[in-house]
């Protein structure tokens, strides 16, 4: 049975068509193929081979950072009694999403997804589906306007702000330059949420091969998708005023890993992880 919302449109409303710029590489496609996805087409995998070709690790680094959310909501919802959550950023539909996962273990969950992608809004169904106990939607609007997101209506009907929410940004703060204050965009997001509430966030790193991950941001860059490399330092900042759980600030396949898991190299991995808690 599913429990949706739309948000901004009526339960029958279709989405509109979105030019979806097939001959320009984008972000959210590329990470779709880099990850073994098909929702892609031939500037974006254009676009991912040459990312690849200057540092071969990048598809690792992507996967074990996804493996990461998968860890960090079953956490969160196993041990914390998490029942809501907000995932940012959210890319392209790839099963397991957040709401699979989390009402897996808790089918009254509720997931709001955000993105102002316009592939992702062409698959937000996808996202979409619920228990009957639980509920999602979809909001279709850009991280770095805070506030079209805390206070749109739909998205206000999923989550209840005045209980703990886990705010979800996975690999979304790269794409963020410092100019547009990063750290300052999820400050306001996080004092708008409970005490109680979590920040689960990850952050694209060179600290690992500063070469080969310095020549993935160029080739982004210069097929105009922005992206900004940070160190441990700069990472930890978006942790600051909150409790960090153990292991605190850390490679993305350091965090919490699943008993038998694979062996990963750190200079295969380009992203760092944290999750925190706002007493």
């Amino acid at each position: 049975m599913s429990n949706e919302v739309r948000a901004g449109r009526g339960p029958q409303e279709e989405y509109p068509s979105v030019d979806l710029r097939m001959d320009v590489p984008h972000s959210a496609r590329v990470y779709d193929y880099l990850i073994g996805g098909k929702t892609n087409f031939e500037a974006d995998r254009v676009a991912a081979h040459a990312s690849v070709q200057a540092w071969p690790s990048l598809p690792i680094s992507m996967r074990t950072t996804r493996d990461f959310m998968q860890r960090a909501v079953r956490h969160l919802t196993e041990e914390y009694g998490v029942r809501q959550f907000l995932d940012i950023g959210t890319g392209i539909p790839t099963s397991p999403n957040v709401h699979e996962i989390a009402q897996s273990i808790a089918p009254d969950a509720r997931v709001a997804y955000v993105d102002n992608d316009p592939i992702v809004l062409t698959h937000a169904r996808a996202l979409m589906s619920s228990t009957s106990q639980g509920r999602t939607c979809y909001v279709d609007a850009d991280f770095r306007d805070p506030e079209s997101i805390i206070q749109n209506p739909r998205l206000r009907e999923v989550l209840d702000f005045s209980q703990p929410v886990a705010l979800s940004l996975i690999a979304i703060v790269h794409f963020v330059l410092d100019e547009d204050d990063p750290q300052g965009i999820v400050r306001r997001f996080m004092d708008a949420l409970a005490p109680g509430s979590f920040l689960a966030l990850t952050v694209f790193t060179g600290d690992t091969d500063p070469v080969g991950v310095g020549g993935v941001g160029r080739e982004y860059n210069a097929r105009g998708i922005p992206l900004q490399i940070r160190d441990q330092k700069e990472t930890a900042a978006f942790f600051d005023g909150y409790d960090l759980l153990d292991p605190g600030v850390t490679l993305v396949h350091h965090w919490r890993p699943d008993t038998g898991a694979a062996p990963t190299r750190d200079q295969d991995i380009a992203m760092y992880a944290g999750v925190a808690i706002k007493r």
